[in-house]
């Protein structure tokens, strides 16, 4: 995120912005309007920070992508269209000074997608690699008609999707222990696979590349129930697309962000390994200490392990090569 925020309360005439107060030198508190929502630290906003930190873990190239709650999909159609080109405009310029270390996901405004898809061609124009969405709009589910045009537009122009999840359901009615970042950010991953599933998107664009956060949420660990509801309630599950929901694994990439190494290689025995890219979460809580750490506990070849790390992140991002380090 860039390291300072227009005030767009005051520009838009409405509240419910993000805005960053710096109180001490490298650090910055995230405030929604009056409202404390996290503090963060200068590798949020620093490219230098992100280098050095990305030295000490040996990671080569990170993939950059705004940060969720900067999504804005609630704004009128044309604020979100602004504020999402502020935030590409910014990834786009860290991109371009460091082409060697980082490469860039773009933000849409999702609630008008014919809005989102004219800054999805400005994405392309600006050499990001694909977008980040949210695993519901507004509460309306990724497999609706009204943003075909937006996968349609992504396949065509060959820019990747990566889908988070933000706006957990049943967050209101467990607000203690943290369960929509624990309970919440699963679900909503699964509701998003299963609603692009169901809904016949894979099926319709077959060339799009999509990848999903946290390995999938809890996906992997249901796939067994979603294709029993195909099978004995197809009257309410197949009524957009007949095709089994098992058929469809390892036409979808997911990252590595699981937290344990059985899981995981669970998770890449069900998809495949080609399917399985490094994920860190960085720079939050609930990412890895360590980037990849879980793979080093792997039994798997060098090749799988390559894939892991970064042949299959290329794959999704459609580039042929990594960028050569200066």
């Amino acid at each position: 995120m860039p390291e300072h925020l227009p005030r767009w309360s005051e520009k838009f005439g409405y509240g419910g912005f993000i805005r960053l107060e710096h109180h001490k030198p490298c650090c910055a508190r995230m405030m929604k309007d009056d409202e404390f929502f996290r503090e963060i630290q200068s590798n949020c906003w620093d490219p230098a920070v992100r280098i050095t930190e990305c030295d000490h873990h040996h990671i080569d190239v990170q993939v950059l992508s705004t940060i969720p709650v900067l999504f804005s999909y609630w704004t009128r159609p044309q604020d979100g269209l602004d504020v999402a080109r502020f935030l590409n405009d910014h990834i786009a310029e860290v991109v371009e000074r460091y082409p060697d270390r980082f490469t860039g996901l773009g933000t849409l405004p999702m609630q008008s997608p014919e809005l989102a898809v004219k800054e999805l061609e400005r994405c392309h124009r600006l050499g990001l690699r694909g977008i980040e969405i949210g695993t519901n709009i507004n509460d309306i589910n990724l497999n609706e008609p009204q943003f075909f045009p937006v996968y349609e537009t992504a396949e065509k122009l060959g820019m990747c999707i990566f889908v988070h999840p933000w706006q957990m359901m049943g967050a209101k009615s467990m607000d203690k222990y943290w369960l929509p970042w624990l309970v919440g950010m699963p679900a909503e991953t699964s509701r998003a696979i299963c609603s692009m599933i169901f809904g016949g998107v894979f099926e319709r664009f077959k060339s799009l590349r999509v990848a999903f956060a946290h390995g999938g949420g809890s996906f992997p660990s249901t796939i067994g129930r979603i294709e029993q509801g195909y099978k004995v309630r197809p009257d309410l599950t197949a009524i957009d697309n007949d095709v089994n929901p098992r058929d469809y694994l390892g036409k979808f990439y997911v990252d590595s962000l699981i937290h344990d190494a059985n899981f995981l290689r669970f998770v890449i025995d069900l998809l495949g390994e080609d399917r399985i890219m490094i994920g860190s979460d960085y720079p939050f809580p609930l990412g890895d200490d360590i980037p990849g750490e879980i793979i080093a506990e792997l039994k798997i070849s060098q090749e799988t392990r390559d894939k892991l790390h970064y042949r299959n992140a290329l794959d999704w991002l459609g580039m042929k090569e990594m960028p050569r380090k200066k």
